[in-house]
């Protein structure tokens, strides 16, 4: 079963922006990591969510070391107020497999 991450970054005042650019110039390296399923990043133009699932706990502990995060923590630089609020959580389907899942 794949492990979903939820992590909510928070940007300093004025550098929203700098923090969705990081993401734009990291999320393609991510997207070719080992199993990577899904790397989508949302925004209410305050805070950051992003939506993670991963093949496996091997592929997520290698994204979380890997060149890809090097590459996004050196774009972000202090554009965060902090460290992210990171959550590992497993799928809970239910209703519609379509719907009741991240797919």
């Amino acid at each position: 079963m794949s492990i979903i991450v939820i992590a909510t970054l928070l940007p300093n005042p004025g550098r929203v922006q700098d923090a969705l650019d990081a993401f734009a110039g990291a999320a393609p390296l991510v997207h070719e990591e080992a199993g990577c399923e899904l790397y989508a990043l949302h925004t209410d133009q305050s805070k950051l969510v992003m939506v993670e699932r991963w093949a496996t706990a091997d592929d997520l502990a290698a994204h979380s070391t890997g060149d890809a995060m090097a590459e996004l923590n050196r774009l972000m630089g202090d554009a965060l107020t902090g460290a992210p609020e990171v959550s590992i959580m497993a799928n809970v389907p239910t209703g519609v497999s379509s719907k009741g899942t991240i797919q």
